[in-house]
Formats: C-alpha cells, sequence, structure tokens
C-alpha cells in the first residue's frame, strides 16, 4: 500500500464528517469496511480521523496563528488536509514531522490548485520549526477561553462545567475527555467466564485485564479486529463500557420476570439484562428504527439469548396492552451523550447548549409513559450517558414531585464496592476524571403499594 494512501482515506473520512456532518463511526466502517486496508493502517487511520476531532479546536487555533489567510478562505479539502498534518506534527511522536508535511503537500497537490501545496507546506514547516512555543490564550484572564482551546472543547460547555464543577475539576474532565478509554468486554455468563474467557483471548495473544469494577468486565489492552476473533463470533462476550453495564446490575432482573427495555437498541443493556435473568422469562426490547432492531437481533443470537422479543415502538408513546404488567422497566434515555465524549470526540462539535431543552423534554415524556408498566412493588431504572443535572436528577425529581406513587429505592446491594461511595439517595454519578470510566447517571425508583 502506498504510504499516503492511509492519509488520504483519513482525509476522505474527515471530509465527510467536518463538511457532510456524518457520524464518525459510520463514516471509519465505511471506509475500512472493504478487508483491503491493513490492520495496521487501519490502526492508524482511526487514530488520525478520532485525534483530529478530538483536537479540531486546538489544531484549528494553531493553523489560524500561523496562516496568513483567514480559516474562512480556506478551502475544506485544504483545510482538513492541514489539520491532519498538525494533528501528526504536535501529537503523533511517532510520525516525523518531515513525513507529515511531505505527505501533506502531496495530498494538497492531488486536492487543492498549484498554490495549494506552497501554502501547506509553508504552514506546517513554520508550525513544526514553532511546536513548543505555540501560543495560547491567558490562562487567568481567559480563564474559559484558555481552557477551550488548551483541551479542544466548545466554550459554551467549558463555560457550563465551571459553573457547575469549578476550574479545577473541569480541567480534569476536559483532559480526561481527550484520553483514549478502556476497550471493555462483558463476559456472557451463559456461555463462560471472566476467568475461561481471560484464558481464551490471551491464547489468540491480547493482552487482558479484569475490569476495574464489576465481575463481568475484562479490559483488551491491545484491541483489533475483535470481530474475527472465534470468542467474538461465539458469543462469549459483548463489548460494553462498565458505565453500561451498571444499568442492568441496578435494575437487578430476575429469572421468570417480564423486563422492558423501552430505548433499547444497539442492545448492550438488553443482553446483559438477558444474561443477569439466565436467559428466562421475557425482555421486550425497543426502539424507533427498524435497523436498530436488527442489531439487537443479532447480538442477541450471537450470545445464544432467545428470551429477547426486539419490537418497533416508539417510547415516547404509551402502549396500553403493558399498563401494570412489567416487574421492571429501564429507561436507557437520548440524552446529550456528554459523558462519553472520550468514546465520541465529534459530540463536542455537534451539540449545542439549546439541545438540552428539547432532549429534556422528550426524557420526561418516555418516563412517565415507561412508568405506566410497572406493577405494584415494581422497579424503574433511569439511565443516561450524561452528566448534565438536568436530564439527570433534575428529571428524576420532577418524575417524582408527579407520581407519589413511586420513589427512590436502596441500590447499595447492586452496586460494586468499589462505587459505592458516590452512590447518593437512590442514584449513581459516574464521571470519566473519576472513575475512570463513562460519565453516567443511574437512578432506580420502585412503585409503592
Amino acid at each position: 500500500m502506498a504510504m499516503d494512501l492511509p492519509r488520504e482515506i483519513a482525509l476522505k473520512i474527515l471530509y465527510d464528517i467536518n463538511e457532510k456532518g456524518a457520524y464518525s463511526n459510520i463514516a471509519l466502517s465505511r471506509e475500512l469496511s472493504d478487508g483491503v486496508v491493513r490492520p495496521l493502517d487501519r490502526a492508524f487511520i482511526t487514530e488520525m480521523v478520532y485525534g483530529v476531532l478530538k483536537w479540531k479546536l486546538t489544531i484549528d487555533w494553531i493553523i489560524s496563528r500561523f496562516s496568513s489567510l483567514k480559516m474562512k478562505k480556506i478551502s475544506p479539502w485544504i483545510l482538513n488536509i492541514m489539520r491532519l498534518g498538525v494533528y501528526q506534527i504536535i501529537y503523533m511522536d511517532k510520525v516525523p514531522d518531515s513525513a507529515a508535511c511531505n505527505e501533506s503537500v502531496n495530498l494538497s497537490k492531488r486536492y487543492g490548485h498549484a498554490g495549494s501545496s506552497k501554502y501547506v507546506n509553508g504552514v506546517l514547516r513554520n508550525i513544526s520549526r514553532n511546536k513548543d512555543n505555540i501560543p495560547y490564550p491567558d490562562k487567568k484572564s481567559e480563564a474559559v477561553k484558555y481552557l477551550s482551546v488548551k483541551h479542544s472543547h466548545p466554550e459554551w460547555l467549558v463555560e457550563i462545567w465551571i459553573k457547575r464543577f469549578g476550574p479545577a475539576f473541569t480541567e480534569e474532565l476536559l483532559i480526561n475527555n481527550n484520553q483514549i478509554p478502556d476497550f471493555t468486554i462483558r463476559t456472557n455468563v451463559l456461555k463462560t467466564d471472566p476467568q475461561k474467557l481471560m484464558e481464551e483471548l490471551q491464547a489468540k495473544g491480547l493482552k487482558v485485564l479484569k475490569g476495574r469494577y464489576l465481575d463481568e468486565a475484562l479490559i483488551i489492552e491491545n484491541p483489533s479486529a475483535f470481530t474475527s476473533l472465534d470468542a467474538y463470533k461465539n458469543g462469549h462476550f459483548q463489548v460494553q463500557d462498565e458505565s453500561s453495564m451498571l444499568a442492568a446490575r441496578i435494575l437487578d432482573p430476575r429469572s421468570g420476570e417480564l423486563v422492558i427495555d423501552v430505548c433499547s437498541a444497539p442492545g448492550g443493556k438488553t443482553t446483559h439484562i438477558a444474561e443477569l435473568m439466565k436467559n428466562k422469562g421475557v425482555v421486550i426490547a425497543r426502539d424507533v428504527h427498524e435497523h436498530k432492531i436488527v442489531l439487537i437481533n443479532e447480538a442477541a443470537k450471537r450470545l445464544g439469548i432467545d428470551i429477547i422479543k426486539a419490537e418497533i415502538f416508539d417510547a415516547s408513546k404509551l402502549d396500553e396492552k403493558y399498563i401494570g404488567k412489567a416487574d421492571r422497566v429501564l429507561v436507557d434515555a437520548p440524552c446529550t451523550g456528554l459523558g462519553i465524549i472520550r468514546k465520541k470526540p465529534d459530540i463536542k462539535w455537534t451539540r449545542k447548549a439549546e439541545d438540552k431543552k428539547e432532549i429534556t423534554a422528550l426524557q420526561k415524556v418516555i418516563l412517565k409513559n415507561a412508568a405506566m408498566y410497572i406493577k405494584t412493588g415494581g422497579v424503574i431504572v433511569y439511565s443516561t450517558c450524561t452528566i448534565e443535572k438536568e436530564e439527570n436528577i433534575d428529571i428524576i425529581e420532577d418524575f417524582l414531585k408527579n407520581n407519589k406513587d413511586f420513589e427512590l429505592d436502596n441500590i447499595q446491594g447492586c452496586v460494586p464496592e468499589g462505587l459505592r461511595e458516590y452512590i447518593r439517595n437512590g442514584y449513581i454519578e459516574l464521571y470519566p476524571n473519576i472513575n475512570r470510566i463513562d460519565g453516567f447517571f443511574i437512578a432506580r425508583m420502585i412503585r409503592k403499594g
């Protein structure tokens, strides 16, 4: 494979994401799914794409300091070529600056005009010479702007977090959001156990550690092409973060029960619920999109689970046939996703402060309808992968105020020891900078008799 082909593929993916609004994970898998790209190049492309997305604001700041052209005047192709070049120069120690510059120039000859390559060459070499003296905003007089530029997060988000958490916590959070998260898997206890799975994966040359908190969690330190592993094909594990696993643990489903997961796709929590039920009972798994129902069914089949009934249904609508019928309901609500920026860096750029209004209105409707399905003495769990109180405890308090037959329930026995200190009254808040897992909120409520 020609040396610059991975960079060209990365460029096309970035162009799709930044200029056409494509989702990063979908754009990446579309370009890398044909099997032509070697594993080493796949890793290089993935690192560059996610790296540029993660550091886009900082990279653009650096380009603007060294470019004679205003950012708006630079063509999208050339700007994305320069972003790739700057990312390699500033953040990739294993790539020589000369290679980053030369390959960027070659790409600009292909995607720009004659003057483009000279411009790209001049700017990137100037950045390379001065990379240890990049001028940043002043930390004292421009605290929000400094943190925004230094750690590549939008100013509106930095401002909200400083007000809520203070500057020191916020900076820790921003730093952690830019780190690569653990690649965590959940052992399918219907087919194997964590120790056996660890040995099976280690025999394939993978470095595997126990999870941070949950018994069924394992961390793979050198994951690559995991879907081709026999252990994956045979349904011995599911990729899932420990925060996400905790939702099913707090729901605490039992064999033989009727459980409804109202916002189920792609099925990580649903399949975990079924495993905890020992594949006995019924799990109704719902989503509004047909292609996501397919994902749930595929996961269940691979994991050897047959109690999941996946169906298209809009959680914001009430299904009268299940009123008062369910033992347990999981509401893994749609949210801003601001707890999983480590995994999906484009969330930083696609989300806006005003998104919360629309999302919280939807969350309230979904929770209200889902609660109707609960039997007396039954349990409902509300979870999100965000750290915003308006989408979390505020939703729960509003719900409890309007539904006097529900109360927050004790979750002490469902939470692993290492996380118990983060439990509040019936709910838990997790932060990537504190807990080293996804930012998450989980609350458990019971319907009183």
